[in-house]
């Protein structure tokens, strides 16, 4: 498929789902979980709904306390927060990576406890009444492993059909994993729950490391976040700099990935992607647990090989509407590679194919764009 015709894909795809839809996010906050959230927040192209909660980066108890702070931080301290369990399907004891987050989940900042509750019904009755109350107009965006999503199919076998679309952080297509050499964290999380929800039949967009891998905040970019007086700009920087510093230490990169940001990006304007179907499937033992088996067919998973990349930065103002989008270098790898003591930028300029992908409702003025990258101001 050529750049143009996967445009015209990533184009249907958005107007499925034109107009403010509804949104609820499973996560597990988290550092990047933390700026989708409040990124979310920020886009008039949505309406959030609520929160449900799941270990991974943290534990659950923690990732609701963290959720409730974030909703209390980004005005909407009465947003529903449902919880979800503290274990996966199968397995008794969860993945929990306070090495890469801080014991707080959020870079050790140890922000103040929420004043508000989170609900008493559980995070899989949420989802299940939400999504019946408004079948087909609910969009779930799964920033975490994915027991929620599971534990809501097997108790209500319309649960897949009635929600508008999934999107998944998640998976590991056309590259190695980031926890096993073929699995991606969120997926390993719960592996089992991982195959029931791709293999529910729900309209599925799933956003694998081989994409947030491409996506770096670099030290330049936390600093100016720093320094630029935003509401969120120190907050922000703080909190990554936990994040940060294990970035350096595990992968050698001086700036951190940004994971959940993207799939957030995903949501908001698919036209921003480009596309290719296939069925998937996750494989629950052996080694090679938690890898994404891909089959074409079916499912839609990103495309990192024809990524639309010349509207991306004009429309990543929505993390916050106190941060705005430079409009400098695109920092890209065309494909993920293990560099051992560096990463080396690759700049390209918007060619007139990829220009044609451009919305008229923002001026290009300059043909190199830093993808994703967030600055306060």
């Amino acid at each position: 498929m050529d750049v143009k015709a996967a445009g015209s894909v990533a184009q249907d795809q958005f107007s499925k789902h034109a107009g403010r839809r509804k949104v609820i996010i499973d996560t597990d906050p988290g550092i990047d979980d933390m700026m989708a959230i409040l990124m979310a927040f920020q886009a008039p192209e949505i309406e959030v709904i609520g929160l449900t909660t799941i270990f991974g980066n943290v534990n659950t108890d923690l990732a609701t306390i963290n959720a409730l702070h974030l909703c209390e931080m980004a005005g909407h301290p009465e947003m529903p927060v449902a919880e979800g369990p503290s274990e996966p399907l199968k397995r008794v004891k969860p993945r929990i990576a306070y090495f890469e987050h801080g014991s707080d989940g959020l870079g050790e900042t140890y922000q103040a406890k929420p004043n508000f509750q989170k609900l008493s019904k559980d995070a899989a009755d949420f989802l299940i009444e939400n999504v019946t109350e408004f079948p087909g107009e609910v969009t779930v965006v799964g920033l975490g492993p994915l027991t929620n999503l599971a534990l809501a199919i097997q108790k209500d076998s319309n649960f897949a059909k009635n929600v508008g679309q999934l999107v998944v952080l998640g998976g590991s297509f056309n590259a190695s994993g980031n926890v096993n050499p073929a699995a991606e964290a969120n997926l390993f999380g719960d592996p089992e729950a991982a195959d029931i929800v791709f293999t529910s039949g729900m309209n599925t967009l799933a956003i694998g490391i081989d994409l947030t891998t491409q996506v770096i905040f670099n030290e330049d970019d936390l600093c100016e976040i720093r320094d630029s007086g935003g509401d969120y700009g120190k907050y922000i920087y703080d909190c990554c700099r936990f994040y940060h510093d294990w970035h350096l230490s595990s992968d050698h990169l001086d700036g951190i990935f940004l994971h959940d940001p993207t799939c957030m990006a995903a949501l908001l304007d698919p036209t921003l992607f480009t596309f290719k179907n296939g069925a998937v499937r996750v494989e629950t033992e052996g080694p090679c647990l938690g890898h994404t088996i891909l089959g074409m067919g079916l499912k839609k998973y990103v495309n990192i090989h024809t990524l639309c990349l010349a509207q991306l930065p004009s429309k990543l103002y929505l993390l916050s509407s106190s941060l705005r989008c430079i409009e400098e270098h695109l920092l890209l790898y065309q494909t993920f590679i293990s560099v051992p003591s560096a990463y080396q930028s690759i700049y390209i300029t918007c060619s007139e194919t990829n220009q044609w992908l451009c919305s008229s409702k923002f001026e290009i003025e300059d043909a190199h764009y830093r993808v994703l990258n967030f600055i306060a101001t």
